[in-house]
């Protein structure tokens, strides 16, 4: 059976490649390029005895039921070229265009810590005093670890405040949606707990979009400002990001040109679109062009090119671990040519990802409007990095140990397991030579390394089975952390 999504999007391919045709053959070294960047999609993991397989863009969409894909691209601190390819929507077959708006999810927090850090320079914001001393509407909530240590800006751009709340699942389009001093204190309609301090301030790293949110609430208390607007004028305008904003739900002239986000399975995440007014930690809708014209703007700041949203010291201290593996916004990685600062981000029906080189002066910006987007997006990042030299992308040899249909079978069956106090079904099925799990609603294939390890072809995932005395499966480990029951 032909599979319809795939059909489309080798469509739209067509059409994008006739449309980017410098002539019936053409030369173009940046189009070549880009050509081989399309084709030479690389998956995490080599088999060992197999041959090494370049990926088509075109099919790993499909495979992964990502409808759309918007990419850019850095070198000598410029955006070199962009591209979309697929449909921001499925259901009025419209094409994703460079212009195409995605939510950004968890990659709106470095640019809302840029404009804090912004403030901080201006001395209307400090970043090791307590917040509560500038927070108004709303405080933080004392309790015994807030005796000891205070909650700082500076601890919550960097993790490391003992504030709680992971991250956000936003309202579905047409549904209530939470204020923001609801969303702090966890009342309804707010889908998520109350952000508060469970551990002492300082003492560990522990991603919290609950920060960020504490964040936005102070920024918003200490400028009297509306945050999109103090958004667009402190970071979006001053580093060109014209096609951006953080806006929830996004106004009528945004929607035309925004993508639907998507599930796993392919099917569109409820409303079409979530809210998300906790801005500050979810809500930038974005292109990859704008995302990558911000990385530039922190890496001109950093090289002492450009004081327009920070100063040269502030972008240094933005990019130096504060607790790692966190700077004062980004995640850090690396030394000399090889350091880099990145985020990514996912949100209801969107998966992206942003990084940049900042001594090399190349970085990258990709993002899909699928929940399925992650494997594509490394899968994307391995082609480019290949392309552009870049460290850190390489492919893994695996060995596979062959299994018998016996021993596979045994691992096969449903597990429970416990996902932040969130009872979760696993459903193992042998395929062939390997076995397969179900992540909603996408096949997820896992292949032996050994007599009870597997492991995935992006490495997303690594499964330990158990067995008791007897030799019979009890329960598996997912990624050496969670552990499921064999029900």
């Amino acid at each position: 059976m032909k599979n319809p999504l795939r059909t489309a999007l080798v469509s739209v391919f067509v059409v994008a490649a006739l449309a980017g045709q410098a002539g019936p053959q053409s030369t173009d070294p940046l189009e070549a390029k880009i050509k081989r960047v399309e084709s030479g999609l690389l998956p995490a993991v080599h088999i060992k005895g197999r041959p090494v397989e370049k990926l088509n863009l075109a099919d790993r969409m499909a495979v992964h039921k990502v409808p759309a894909l918007s990419v850019a691209v850095i070198k000598d601190s410029k955006v070199e070229w962009a591209r979309a390819y697929g449909f921001r929507d499925v259901e009025e077959k419209s094409p994703a265009t460079v212009e195409t708006l995605f939510q950004a999810a968890s990659i709106s927090k470095p640019v809302a810590a840029a404009a804090a850090l912004h403030f901080v320079e201006k001395g209307v914001l400090n970043l090791d005093e307590d917040v509560n001393a500038k927070l108004k509407s709303w405080k933080v909530p004392g309790n015994e670890f807030t005796a000891q240590q205070p909650v700082t800006l500076r601890r919550i751009l960097s993790h490391s405040a003992g504030l709680t709340v992971h991250g956000f699942p936003g309202y579905p389009t047409g549904q209530p949606v939470a204020t923001l001093l609801e969303v702090l204190d966890g009342q309804k309609p707010a889908n998520t707990a109350p952000i508060r301090v469970d551990v002492l301030p300082g003492s560990q790293w522990r991603y919290s979009g609950g920060g960020y949110t504490v964040m936005q609430q102070l920024l918003i208390d200490v400028l009297g400002k509306p945050f999109p607007e103090m958004m667009m004028e402190t970071v979006l305008a001053t580093a060109g990001m014209t096609q951006s904003a953080y806006e929830q739900p996004l106004p009528d002239a945004h929607l035309a040109r925004s993508a639907v986000g998507y599930r796993s399975n392919g099917t569109p995440v409820g409303g079409r679109r979530h809210v998300y007014p906790e801005l500050a930690a979810a809500g930038l809708w974005t292109t990859a062009g704008d995302l990558c014209r911000f990385a530039i703007e922190i890496m001109n700041a950093y090289a002492g090119r450009s004081d327009k949203v920070v100063s040269q010291d502030m972008a240094k201290a933005m990019l130096t671990v504060q607790k790692a593996p966190s700077g004062l916004g980004f995640m850090l990685q690396g030394e000399g040519q090889d350091f880099r600062f990145s985020h990514s981000g996912g949100n209801a029906g969107f998966i992206c990802d942003l990084v940049a080189f900042p001594a090399r002066g190349i970085g990258l910006a990709i993002m899909t409007n699928a929940e399925g987007g992650g494997s594509l997006i490394s899968e994307v990042e391995r082609a480019i990095a290949a392309e552009y030299g870049l460290p850190g992308y390489d492919v893994v040899d695996k060995v596979v140990v062959p299994l018998g249909a016996e021993a596979l079978d045994r691992y096969a069956g449903n597990y429970e397991i416990d996902f932040a106090g969130q009872k979760m079904l696993l459903l193992f099925t042998r395929k062939d030579d390997h076995l397969a799990f179900d992540l909603m609603g996408a096949e997820i294939e896992l292949y032996p390394e050994s007599e009870t390890k597997f492991f995935t072809m992006d490495l997303s995932f690594t499964f330990v089975f158990e067995k008791d005395a007897q030799g019979r499966v009890t329960g598996v480990v997912a990624n050496g952390v969670y552990k499921a029951i064999k029900k």
